[in-house]
């Protein structure tokens, strides 16, 4: 349901869809610049600016990005891709060359290494960089699709963009000009805000409230059959499909490849 308030902003973010269909068109750098310049100002913890972005150019790296991205071949044929990556390399440099290691020494303090919180507060200035470009682009004309699966192959991702112990990739976004069947496709659903909105303080849900939250998508999916690639319901479905699911694993032991590799274990 929409709100009662409305204007054009909230008309392009209430519109919005993932796009993974694009036009033979060229996405010119003026457009490029103006999506990569509203993302610099995105909001970002004590102004820090946590994150870098990579602009993948060589067709070759996009090709090896369709395969080490859970084997979608539509990386390959975007026109525009940024990586993402939580980054708190800059600083641990900045604070190198600032003597900040004779700081503590003068001090008998231990110095400081990026830990976990500050590998979060990366991601998170990362991710909003990340939708601020989305929004942006999305008021150009262009569609775009997340791609989590960026954080796979954690090794081969960091050969490949050369990147050091503080740098991460946490997402990676394909932009392009939708074709036409993309433009008008309808909108993926959206769980009914009282299952997600809750006010002062968390509600789990029981099983009424998670049977109900799930009824149209089960009623989608299934129809009036009683079993899908070997599943009961949404739930065995979405468990086999996504979160016991090959890539899931593959996700899991590279982040935590990643994580040991921040924290220098």
């Amino acid at each position: 349901m929409k709100p009662k308030v409305m204007n054009p902003t909230l008309e392009l973010l209430l519109n919005r869809k993932s796009v993974r269909a694009y036009e033979e068109r060229e996405v010119n750098r003026e457009v490029k610049d103006a999506i990569i310049a509203a993302g610099l100002r995105a909001p970002t913890a004590g102004n820090m600016m946590l994150y870098s972005i990579i602009e993948v150019q060589d067709q070759s790296v996009k090709d090896t990005l369709a395969e080490t991205c859970d084997h979608q071949p539509f990386i390959a044929k975007a026109p525009f891709i940024l990586v993402f990556l939580a980054d708190y390399q800059r600083w641990a440099d900045y604070f190198e060359i600032s003597g900040v290691a004779e700081l503590c020494a003068q001090k008998g303090a231990p110095q400081r290494k990026p830990q976990e919180g500050d590998l979060l507060l990366a991601c998170c200035d990362a991710l909003i960089a990340a939708q601020t470009a989305v929004i942006a682009a999305e008021s150009l004309g262009l569609g775009s699709c997340y791609i989590g699966d960026i954080m796979e192959c954690y090794e081969e991702h960091k050969a490949l963009f050369n990147l050091p112990q503080y740098a991460f990739p946490i997402c990676m976004v394909c932009f392009g000009y939708p074709t036409a069947q993309q433009r008008e496709r309808e909108q993926a659903e959206r769980f009914d805000r009282q299952a997600i909105v809750f006010e002062n303080r968390y509600t789990r849900l029981g099983q009424e409230a998670l049977e109900a939250m799930f009824q149209e998508r089960q009623k989608r999916v299934f129809g009036e059959r009683k079993e899908v690639q070997g599943a009961g319901n949404l739930g065995q479905l979405m468990y086999t499909r996504k979160f016991d699911a090959e890539f899931t694993h593959e996700m899991t032991r590279s982040v935590r490849a990643m994580l040991l590799a921040w924290v220098g274990e």
